[in-house]
């Protein structure tokens, strides 16, 4: 019996241990997710969203750029409740309105990043703050919007240069073929419902890297093995042809009622796009990836549209072809091989218009950079395209590319009144964005690098 009750009391005793040791747990814990959320608070920017459009605001004296079609001189845009009702010389203004005076300056549509990251990664360096892959080669269940940080310090500083809208796109893990659905997000909200236009647009899927091309250099050291690579090549297509019959087979058999069939969300996401009511993205950059994912998309009676294409001027007859519309990203890029001119990057998007391909110009994915999409197109420009057509690259073509050109990309009547007021090109490094609105809604232009202009300046006034 005493051998019972020490055994007792040592019990509560190490009970009352374990206790202890929970709450201090409990606290250390508590204390953590304090420290924790404080540090997240300040990665947060401190640009408060835009209020809902409560009175008509009419743009006058401006030029309005329509970009789907004449430019306007001297005239006046009127939007009220988020859309524009009137633009024109001769615009009746209503009693109650707020008239803005632009003499002087452009009003142009906001601006389109077509292939972005934002709000899915703030520091690349930083592993926490990097949501832009789930692990697993098959995942067309992720979708993208769902990451999205509304308070992300890259969105201010993006839309400062005019991009007020973003295709927000998931990418692959390691060793991943299928990332997910990409999401168009406005780049203004307090939360990723009120800034998602529309969700999901579309499956991203990464088509396999076939062998690498013969060195240039007959003289060149680099050794690899063609076979093993091209058996890796195969097998990775092999794979996401695979992935694609699995979901036609669940198609197919959701379709006959088979009462026993488990729910699968990977074959859901699927069935939409082999139903062709979404679209197919493939990031392929090279040719023979091009060639192949072509072929594979025609057979499967896929839409497919293209992202990356760097090779794509390589390609222009099967594009035209198929009809494939391209997401070309980046223009600003050195050659990819030792053969190329140093212009074939900058000289794409020209080769691209002039065999008739629907196509829009995105920065490349980058986060950090993507306030410098206007300069992309740009490049294009001072390489042959002609400004109009950069132009509607940035705006109108990929509002159609992403299926929203009944509301963004051009400055019309029943459309969003999202839009930007500058001092003059927006594709010129010179030129400034003095006013933005999303739908109707208007933002705040300052940022990080705002504030940290203003800090250094006073600095030296000091």
């Amino acid at each position: 019996m005493r051998f019972c009750k020490q055994a007792s009391n040592e019990s509560r005793s190490s009970h009352r241990g374990l206790a202890g040791l929970s709450s201090l747990l409990t606290q250390s814990l508590g204390l953590s997710l304090m420290v924790f959320l404080s540090n997240g608070i300040s990665f947060a920017h401190d640009m408060v969203p835009g209020i809902k459009q409560h009175r008509p605001i009419a743009l006058r004296g401006g030029t309005i750029h329509t970009v789907s079609g004449e430019t306007i001189a001297s005239g006046t845009l009127l939007f009220e409740e988020g859309k524009i009702v009137a633009l024109g010389t001769k615009v009746a203004i209503p009693q109650d309105c707020q008239v803005i005076d632009i003499e002087g300056k452009h009003v142009y549509p906001g601006l389109i990043s077509s292939n972005s990251t934002l709000g899915l990664v703030e520091i690349n360096a930083v592993r926490a703050t990097r949501d832009l892959a789930e692990p697993g080669p098959f995942n067309p269940n992720v979708r993208a919007e769902v990451a999205v940080n509304p308070d992300s310090e890259l969105i201010p500083v993006t839309r400062a240069n005019g991009v007020l809208v973003a295709h927000v796109t998931p990418l692959t893990g390691q060793g991943g073929l299928i990332a997910g659905s990409s999401a168009v997000m406005a780049l203004d909200g307090w939360t990723r419902e009120e800034m998602t236009l529309k969700a999901p647009c579309g499956i991203f899927i990464r088509w396999p890297n076939p062998p690498r091309e013969p060195a240039f250099h007959p003289g060149s050291r680099v050794v690899y093995n063609a076979t093993k690579q091209e058996e890796r090549y195969q097998e990775q297509v092999d794979k996401l042809k695979g992935a694609f019959e699995d979901a036609r087979a669940f198609q197919e058999a959701q379709a006959s009622g088979v009462k026993a069939l488990d729910v699968d969300l990977r074959w859901e996401a699927l069935i939409p796009v082999l139903k062709r009511e979404r679209p197919l993205f493939v990031i392929a950059t090279r040719i023979r990836q091009i060639r192949d994912a072509i072929h594979w998309a025609t057979q499967e009676d896929l839409k497919l549209i293209l992202v990356g294409g760097a090779d794509t001027w390589r390609a222009v007859d099967l594009l035209k072809k198929h009809e494939i519309s391209v997401i070309v990203s980046q223009v600003n890029a050195l050659p990819a091989r030792r053969w190329e001119s140093y212009d074939t990057a900058f000289l794409n998007p020209l080769k691209l218009y002039e065999a008739g391909i629907e196509f829009a110009i995105a920065y490349g994915g980058s986060g950090p950079n993507e306030r410098n999409l206007p300069y992309e197109a740009g490049k294009a420009v001072a390489h042959g395209l002609p400004p109009a057509e950069a132009l509607k690259a940035v705006t109108l073509y990929p509002a159609r590319i992403l299926g929203v050109d009944d509301r963004l990309g051009s400055l019309e009547v029943g459309k969003d009144a999202t839009l930007i007021v500058t001092t003059g090109d927006p594709l010129d490094i010179r030129t400034q964005v003095e006013r933005a609105y999303i739908e109707g809604r208007s933002v705040d232009l300052s940022s990080r690098h705002t504030q940290l202009y203003e800090k250094y300046q006073k600095k030296y006034e000091r």
